[in-house]
């Protein structure tokens, strides 16, 4: 495999035998990222199996799976994207790292703790920055700008929330497009239209995974024999392989001890309440762009000290419209977005209806009054968006409206707890390519409520506390807000654990199979808890990590290539 080339699976011979030293399976993110860094053995060689470049209803559906409670959790196909480029087609962009508390044990989150320190990953988030283009790796507007800012909230100085650190936005960068070029000329061949099915552990004593089983949709089937494979195909599509595959137990591979397809994760988000800043001397809750062109935006973060003290998880929250479908809030702008709700992607339009299909019935007439009593100002909006967010290399985030009573509502977003009866397993049904799909079990727990509630409390406290306003919201609906839209888009969390002990985790701090040497997983899938960060930059940071890991691996050098599969071993 030294060709140095962009392949399709689908004009290999059936029956062909490929080698490698490293196959890395999937091309989002992770996947694109750690085969950018290369390393990982002594051939020039590498193996990729992806999806196509272009968008393929019935590859697609190949994500299709069944979830115990729809108002729950979206159906399994939708947030994530089956093709070159994975999920990284459709993100929004926004990039932070974890915090360093997030990495440590904790007694009031049950199941904290990772076997590696934030320091291990410090000196990859910066190459992981650059690439998801999101600048320079700074994520506090001190670090990141030169001349102070105006003030978030004029007047607000908390001990308990924090209103200096930075959410950074990609382009949103599709690593698809942006990385194709230099995947095609560099030391990796890319197979599209390659669907693994299996990873068949090999015959006697070793601990090792021989040639995985590779599809086509056209029904074409090879094998891809490497030294190492590396899983990188998200959270819900790795337990999935895994348990599609029997290994030495039976139950699937990496799941002697049940663990994979636990702990599944998500992050905990609504939008609450009414905050009202009439009082502060300022409000910006606005996108401030740093020297190299980067939308960057502040918000209100729960203070590591103050989450021990208040036993919450990590919780930020940002200054927020008032909601969208509710036509009493008077603006041209907000119902213009409502009535265009029927193009808006998946995510966006849940948010748009409120989390119902319904929305707010019989309010279109009121929105209509809103657009043309407000027109001059939604005209100005539109060719904003045209220019900045439509027409744009590097899109304008996300929509920012501020509401001429400076009466605000808050998103929040928040860690969940890991909870082993959340989890992800495997349904009756099969797909196209004879693998049984998933079925989604995503839950919460009392400690999510818990943290969400006392974090609101302790805001509400504050803002008084300071003078610049008031924060009402009803504490007996937080758990109805923070359940409205359900389990939160594309982040798929925690499902192949890194840990020390087998017995409670999946891989091991290098993020290899405990129970397979020449098996790693790659993605928010080995994150042992979920922080408040959406996970796609330490996704990346991870990748990194891993390729310096393989690169200078002198076992997994030392390993052959295997040359057939033999019987596995049970």
């Amino acid at each position: 495999m030294g060709q140095t080339m962009i392949t399709d699976a689908r004009e290999l011979p059936a029956g062909t035998l490929l080698r490698a030293d490293l196959c890395i399976v999937g091309a989002g993110a992770a996947g694109i990222a750690r085969a950018l860094a290369r390393g990982g053995g002594g051939r020039a060689g590498g193996g990729r199996v992806s999806g196509g470049g272009a968008p393929e209803p019935e590859t697609q559906q190949l994500y299709a799976g069944t979830v115990a409670d729809a108002r729950l959790h979206p159906p399994p196909e939708n947030y994530r994207v089956r093709r070159f480029g994975g999920s990284t087609t459709l993100w929004g962009g926004r990039c932070m790292p974890l915090d360093a508390l997030d990495f440590e044990a904790r007694n009031h989150i049950a199941h904290s703790g990772w076997p590696i320190a934030f320091s291990d990953l410090l000196r990859h988030y910066p190459q992981a920055n650059a690439l998801c283009e999101a600048g320079e790796f700074a994520y506090t507007a001190e670090g990141a700008f030169a001349a102070p800012l105006r003030p978030m909230i004029g007047g607000f100085s908390s001990d308990v929330f924090s209103t200096h650190t930075l959410e950074r936005f990609s382009c949103p960068t599709d690593f698809g497009q942006r990385y194709r070029a230099r995947l095609a000329k560099g030391r990796v061949r890319v197979l599209q239209h390659a669907n693994l099915c299996r990873l068949p552990m090999l015959a006697g004593a070793a601990r090792r995974v021989g040639a995985a089983e590779v599809r086509t949709m056209g029904g074409a089937t090879f094998e891809v024999a490497a030294r190492a494979y590396v899983l990188a195909t998200g959270g819900l599509e790795v337990p999935r392989l895994l348990l599609n595959s029997p290994g030495p137990s039976g139950r699937g591979l990496g799941n002697a001890h049940d663990v994979v397809g636990r702990y599944y994760m998500s992050h905990i988000a609504g939008t609450i309440g009414t905050l009202d800043l009439a009082a502060a001397q300022s409000v910006w809750h606005g996108y401030e762009v740093s020297e190299e062109g980067i939308y960057c935006r502040r918000r209100l973060a729960l203070r590591a000290e103050q989450q021990a003290a208040l036993r919450a998880g990590n919780v930020i929250a940002r200054l927020h419209h008032p909601r969208i479908p509710d036509a009493g809030h008077g603006n041209g702008i907000l119902s213009a977005l409502y009535l265009a709700r029927g193009i808006v992607p998946y995510e966006y339009a849940r948010r748009l209806y409120d989390g119902t299909p319904e929305g707010h019935a019989g309010s279109t007439l009121a929105h209509l009054r809103n657009v043309v009593a407000g027109a001059p100002d939604t005209a100005r909006f539109l060719w904003h968006w045209l220019r900045r967010r439509t027409l744009a290399a590097r899109k304008f985030p996300s929509v920012i409206v501020r509401p001429a009573n400076l009466r605000f509502s808050l998103d929040f977003h928040a860690e969940q707890e890991p909870n082993p009866a959340s989890r992800v397993t495997l349904g009756d049904e099969t797909d196209a390519l004879g693998l049984r799909r998933i079925h989604v079990d995503w839950r919460y727990s009392a400690q999510d409520v818990a943290t969400v509630s006392r974090a609101l409390d302790a805001l509400a406290r504050e803002v008084e506390r300071a003078g610049v306003g008031r924060f009402d919201y009803d504490p007996a609906q937080v758990e109805a807000e923070m359940t409205r839209y359900g389990a939160y888009g594309g982040h798929h969390i925690g499902t192949a654990r890194m840990g020390r002990d087998p017995r409670t985790s999946v891989v091991d701090a290098d993020c290899r199979l405990h129970e397979a040497d020449n098996v790693y997983v790659m993605g928010a899938a080995v994150f042992p808890t979920s922080g408040q960060a959406n996970p796609t930059l330490t996704v990346v940071a991870l990748a990194l990590r891993l390729a310096e890991h393989l690169k200078g691996a002198a076992d997994l050098g030392a390993l052959p290539i295997p040359t057939a599969n033999l019987p596995e071993s049970v």
